[in-house]
């Protein structure tokens, strides 16, 4: 058979396979592949193929435009490295109170403002995420846990919600450049977490008194 009249014979079989029941698609099905020496998965195929034909095509789903564009994005990373790498809940905090020095350094426009304003945190996690894993491998990757007063200061990994000043963040920051080979100087960087308040001072090395 040529394959026009198969073609041919397919769209005649499709208009009675359509209206027939289950136990007579089989048996039309069987004369189909009979006819046309399809094998059934093919037969198949086809059939699908016709019932398709007419039905519109789905439209691509457009993309999301990104709320957050580079602009903004980068005033955040700039006050991020400003205020010593701060997590995303307390980062998000300190955009709205240091806005008043971000409108003066960065210029920024009433809607880069509004949207500093009302991004998440976790917004800001995804956002900073790949600059976090270079900075942990950069600096954090050269911190390892003490042990002299490890079990004496209790340690809280939850979320902070104090009512009092007296719990701080305490974190250790090198300054070596991009070698790590040698004596060099550290940051010792205390926040207490109630007020804000930060107190740094510079310490030599990392030796355990």
């Amino acid at each position: 058979m040529k394959l026009e009249s198969r073609m041919e014979y397919v769209e005649s079989v499709y208009k009675r396979y359509r209206e027939s029941s289950k136990p007579s698609k089989t048996k039309i099905l069987d004369e189909l592949c009979e006819v046309c020496k399809y094998n059934r998965k093919y037969a198949i195929f086809k059939l699908r193929q016709l019932l398709n034909k007419g039905k519109p095509r789905a439209e691509p789903k457009r993309k999301r435009s990104k709320k957050y564009d580079h602009q903004v994005l980068g005033v955040i990373e700039k006050v991020w490295k400003a205020a010593n790498y701060p997590w995303s809940l307390r980062l998000k905090e300190i955009l709205r109170l240091w806005l008043p020095w971000i409108r003066k350094h960065y210029r920024t426009s009433p809607e880069i403002e509004a949207k500093l304003l009302s991004i998440s945190p976790s917004t800001i996690d995804r956002a900073l995420k790949d600059k976090k894993i270079k900075l942990k491998r950069r600096l954090y990757g050269r911190t390892k846990p003490g042990t002299l007063l490890r079990h004496k200061i209790p340690v809280r990994t939850d979320t902070w919600d104090v009512k009092r000043p007296g719990f701080l963040e305490a974190d250790l920051v090198p300054h070596s450049g991009e070698s790590s080979f040698g004596e060099f100087v550290f940051s010792l960087n205390l926040t207490d977490i109630l007020s804000g308040w930060v107190e740094t001072h510079a310490v030599m090395g990392k030796g355990q008194a």
